[in-house]
């Protein structure tokens, strides 16, 4: 499967190990669009900052938008340890977290084949609490440093105090699914010869101009560990590269 559509290069990898499927994430509809393989999953989690994890509590659908990020095939997010969701997290729940990059949209020729291009993950596992406290030392700094590679040695100590009021949950992947659209415009054949303007209309997230601290002590430079975020490149691009300097 490829695709020319700029933004659009993390694709399936076929070589790479599966996760399982079964009724539970197998894509149900447009098979040919859901996509299993270690290699399509963990590259779109790694360029996404961004999760929604899905839970229930007291037979009540919740969702809950999270920074995360991915150690081989377990993902962590964090939060307030007052936070309802990781309190009903703590000792182990089912969960999903899913992510989302929003390609494009799509105008046809017709209501029904006006769609969106788009990369998304469904991942699913028991989510649990963080309590070894080196587990969760290593987690807190990695929160900061898969973002920004080595930055929690340039920063004061977290004090005693932040560690406490800081939970962290873990889940380990028991199965995933990617799904992808990635094709533009598609009509019925017979509307392509109708009057009407039809388009893809790309979407980017794009970083803009750093803005510097206005307190920032005179002497005191950015560092080069983030140059990765720099102005006019793609948001996904920067934090993949993050990632895998991160990780590397």
């Amino acid at each position: 499967m490829t695709t020319s559509y700029e933004g659009s290069q993390i694709m399936p990898d076929h070589s790479s190990d599966q996760y399982p499927v079964d009724a539970t994430n197998k894509v149900k509809r447009r098979h040919d669009r859901g996509f299993y393989d270690h290699d399509t999953v963990h590259a779109l989690l790694d360029s996404a900052a961004l999760a929604h994890v899905a839970y229930v509590i007291d037979e009540r659908p919740f969702c809950t938008p999270t920074l995360f990020w991915r150690e081989g095939t377990r993902l962590y997010w964090h939060g307030s340890s007052a936070s309802r969701m990781l309190r009903n997290l703590s000792k182990g729940e089912p969960a999903c977290l899913t992510v989302t990059h929003f390609d494009s949209i799509v105008l046809a020729r017709s209501g029904f084949n006006h769609s969106a291009d788009y990369r998304s993950v469904m991942a699913f596992g028991t989510a649990r609490l963080v309590t070894d406290l080196v587990e969760k030392d290593r987690a807190l700094t990695m929160m900061v440093d898969r973002f920004f590679p080595d930055r929690t040695a340039l920063l004061r100590p977290t004090t005693g105090q932040e560690t406490k009021a800081t939970a962290v949950i873990a889940m380990e992947i028991e199965k995933a699914s990617a799904k992808i659209r990635a094709r533009g415009v598609v009509d019925d054949e017979e509307d392509y010869e109708l009057p009407i303007y039809a388009e893809r209309l790309p979407i980017r997230t794009v970083i803009g101009t750093p803005e510097p601290c206005p307190r920032i002590i005179p002497g005191v430079e950015r560092a080069t560990t983030l140059e990765s975020y720099r102005e006019g490149r793609h948001l996904e691009e920067a934090l993949l590269e993050a990632y895998q300097l991160a990780y590397s």
